[in-house]
């Protein structure tokens, strides 16, 4: 495991106040200055919204495509764009067809526990210590697995690759807003019964344009807190504000998925604040599936501004080609928020984790004593 702190004060003194006051970069346009950049690489980092089935390695998904008979581009560069979606999509239901290939290739317990393995051993890279990991295990399986076994593969996963790198992993069970209430009950069910082997978290996704009313899937919801998981839900990638207050009310989330719409409405905003509901967002899936503009667009620094609570998260590790890091900097070059700000939206993913204070309060400390070594972040 490596330790966050660890080298952090040797790159402190080359970054002028210049590189890190004010909400913009020095150069509002430009490139970030080196010793800004390396900063943000060794910033400790906590991801909350994060998909597994769009992560998977593109070598891994040619292995799995030869080995599992699945028709599939037979080269990496063929594979690549068939995997990351473009840089523009029509919209969200367009973005959600990069999942078809890899939903077809993680159809057995092995594919699920190596990509799962894969995915955390990717983030340890790019120093995430702590990720909440989402999926949704009735889309695996079509070819015959139980629903049970395919959650164990992934909490297999999860556990073998927390133990080898040192990350912090929790799981978000992930219901489809597809697929029938009473399976989505079942699945609620089912899931709880790993909540303590870091399986925590009651997520629902897909095309809300098509199923706009989380309350179809209020029986799940009951389910999910029955069983002790968290709640969040997917918001706001269409219908904007409305769709996120709608999610709200509907369901009394602890965080939303996404849910930029809101800043967009005063009301929302303060009615966010006021029930401390947190918004994980994405900026470069949201521009991805012309949810907002361009990633400069996106509110993530008027929502903070502001007082609502909000995360910095990539979406996908693959299907945006994205690394937290590279998010991390899009927020300072692109969105401007000043390295504190981005300091603070990191920091307190730790306080809104679905993870009990057992397992968060070595990693505050950890955080806390890397900002510590950074003059620019000390007292923030």
């Amino acid at each position: 495991m490596s330790d966050p702190s660890r080298g952090a004060p040797s790159i402190a003194p080359n970054l002028t106040r210049e590189a890190v006051r004010g909400p913009y970069a020095p150069d509002p346009g430009g490139p970030l200055p080196d010793a800004l950049l390396r900063l943000i690489e060794r910033m400790p980092k906590a991801e909350l919204h994060l998909h597994l089935d769009g992560s998977l390695r593109i070598d891994t998904a040619l292995d799995l495509a030869r080995t599992r008979g699945v028709e599939a581009p037979g080269t990496w560069d063929g594979m690549y764009h068939a995997l990351v979606a473009p840089p523009k999509a029509a919209d969200q239901a367009d973005l959600l067809r990069a999942f078809d290939l890899p939903i077809a290739l993680m159809q057995d317990a092995e594919a699920l526990e190596r990509i799962t393995v894969e995915l955390v051993e990717a983030k340890a890279a790019d120093n995430v210590r702590y990720a909440e990991i989402r999926w949704g295990p009735l889309l695996h399986v079509a070819r015959g697995l139980s629903l049970a076994d395919g959650i164990a593969a992934v909490v297999r996963g999860a556990e073998r690759a927390s133990r080898a790198t040192g990350i912090t992993v929790r799981l978000i069970c992930t219901a489809l807003r597809c697929h029938d209430p009473a399976a989505n009950v079942a699945l609620a069910e089912t899931a709880a019964r790993f909540r303590d082997r870091g399986l925590t978290g009651w997520d629902l996704a897909g095309q809300e344009a098509r199923y706009p009313d989380p309350l179809q899937h209020g029986r799940a919801f009951e389910a999910a807190r029955a069983g002790g998981l968290r709640i969040t839900v997917h918001a706001g990638e269409w219908g904007g504000a409305e769709q996120v207050r709608r999610s709200v009310e509907a369901v009394d989330p602890e965080r939303i998925a996404h849910g930029p719409g809101a800043a967009d409405s005063p009301a929302v905003m303060a009615m966010l604040r006021e029930r401390r509901v947190t918004l994980d967002l994405c900026p470069t899936s949201n521009a991805q599936a012309a949810v907002v503009p361009t990633v400069a667009d996106h509110p993530l620094a008027r929502l903070h501004r502001a007082g609502n609570p909000v995360t910095l998260n990539t979406d996908d590790l693959t299907v945006s080609d994205l690394t937290l890091s590279e998010e991390y900097r899009n927020a300072i070059e692109r969105i401007g928020l000043s390295l504190r700000e981005l300091w603070a939206i990191d920091r307190f993913a730790l306080d809104v984790a679905f993870a009990d204070d057992a397992a968060l309060a070595p990693l505050r400390g950890a955080f806390d004593a890397w900002a510590d070594g950074i003059p620019e972040l000390a007292g923030g």
